[in-house]
């Protein structure tokens, strides 16, 4: 990136944001010290509290598996470069209007859905490729989905994170909703913030298109309610092997209803606004455009959308009721790791915004909390021109996951041998029905949920 934009994007910030921190920074530290100090330990639980980093989970055998073995938790918050210490809102503005490189290309797949609206999936490919890369179907290379805000910007943090799985040996494919990101809009309907319907039928999709490769799914932002919506709605049925939210909103309807600083308010709005015109004559039908598009805050224009139709009305607590990407979260069956900042502009105070007890009593997720990285931040250095720690240890985590879920499985085959009679019974069974059980199950991802006992076993 170009030294003067980084000096420009720092001076500005100095002039908006310096008044702000002197007047709220000094209480908003002082929050966070009473909450670090009142917090108990559980006795018992596992943690990390390794410099300015905390894992919060319940006890589990899958949290121990990964206290051991995931490095990147405890490196999580190695000193950077000070500015973005002291600025985490620099590190998010840079997200949100930093270049985009071109160090990858996309294959777009337009999805045609039940109700004939169309939605895309950006397939990465590495900046060689000129042609359309066709990869064997039984390939078993894992499948990273990456669901972007819910405002449609793609940002740099997907880019990178799409670049860095391409690396790692991932199929990267880039979710798009319906009239997002050059997806066109075909349809009356626009996707609402938690309705899982359309994700549910890309991933039917990519299941079909790569049926013995394991899925992984990671969201960033308000991207996140999507995902978790998910997770809830379809339980061990989900086709997803773990999941991880990049500074995700939890508490959503409060989220809008307070609102944001009114630089991050303002970007979000007028590009929403932007988006939406481009089908004000279709959208007319439905919708009264003008109330849309003079919406002076994303909760009007949230309501202008959804609850205020032409042709429904529902208020906006009906709204969130359907819509609460927490609402199911009790019957969500993966690990899903949660990486937030204490400085996160966006979310805001996390004494009010993350909900620690489902970190504390749920054992599937598993909140990985840093002092330091702003909203889908996360730098490193200076440029930011290496990979983010949010990224090295959602990697991180999925490599240790699935290597859980292998030694889990191991186990349960041995115990099977022993319950049949030794090796010698399960090994004429294999021979009879012509198949190797161990590969079978190890490569169908529905058997993954056939281990979840873990859950059970390990937990009470």
């Amino acid at each position: 990136m170009p030294e003067w934009v980084i000096t420009a994007c720092v001076l500005l910030l100095l002039v908006l944001f310096w008044p702000i921190k002197l007047c709220f920074g000094s209480s908003f530290l002082a929050n966070r010290i009473r909450r670090k100090k009142g917090k108990e330990k559980k006795e018992g639980a596992p943690s990390l509290t390794h410099s300015d980093t905390r894992l919060i989970c319940k006890q589990s055998a899958l949290a121990s598996y990964l206290l051991e073995h995931c490095v990147t938790f405890t490196d999580f918050s190695k000193p950077g470069f000070w500015l973005w210490r002291i600025f985490p809102s620099l590190q998010t503005l840079l997200n949100m209007i930093c270049p985009l490189e071109n160090k990858v290309r996309f294959i777009r797949d337009h999805l045609q859905l039940a109700d004939e609206g169309l939605i895309a999936l950006d397939w990465v490919v590495g900046p060689g490729s000129h042609k359309r890369r066709r990869t064997a179907s039984n390939s078993s290379s894992p499948v990273l989905l990456i669901i972007p805000n819910s405002f449609g910007k793609i940002t740099w943090n997907v880019l990178k994170l799409s670049e860095l799985a391409l690396l790692h040996g991932y199929h990267p494919v880039i979710f798009s909703r319906r009239g997002h990101n050059g997806c066109p809009l075909n349809t009356l309907k626009l996707q609402r913030f938690g309705d899982p319907s359309d994700l549910r039928e890309a991933i039917k999709y990519i299941r079909f298109r790569y049926p013995v490769a394991r899925l992984f799914a990671v969201s960033e932002s308000t991207g996140s309610g999507l995902l978790l919506s998910y997770l809830g709605e379809c339980g061990s049925s989900s086709y997803v092997t773990a999941a991880a939210c990049i500074s995700p909103v939890f508490r959503c309807q409060e989220w809008f209803d307070v609102g944001l600083p009114w630089l991050y308010h303002w970007i979000l709005l007028v590009y929403q606004k932007v988006c939406l015109s481009r089908y004000a004559t279709v959208l007319g039908e439905v919708l009264n455009m003008n109330a849309v598009l003079g919406c002076r805050s994303l909760k009007e224009l949230e309501e202008a959308l959804f609850c205020n139709t032409k042709k429904n009305a529902m208020s906006w607590d009906s709204y969130w009721e359907w819509n609460d990407p927490l609402r199911d979260v009790d019957e969500v069956a993966v690990p899903v790791l949660c990486i937030c900042s204490q400085d996160d502009p966006i979310r805001s105070n996390p004494e009010t915004t993350v909900p620690f007890e489902l970190f504390e009593t749920n054992p599937h997720f598993f909140l990985l909390l840093s002092k330091h990285g702003g909203h889908c931040g996360f730098f490193q250095d200076s440029t930011g021109s290496i990979a983010l720690r949010s990224h090295e240890a959602l990697l991180e985590f999925f490599h240790s996951t699935s290597d859980f879920f292998l030694m889990e499985e191991k186990n349960k085959i041995l115990a099977r041998r022993k319950g049949m009679g030794g090796s010698g019974t399960l090994a004429k069974l294999a021979r009879g029905h012509g198949v190797n059980i161990c590969k079978r199950e190890s490569f169908c991802s529905h058997n993954i949920h056939d281990i979840y006992n873990w859950q059970r076993s390990y937990t009470r």
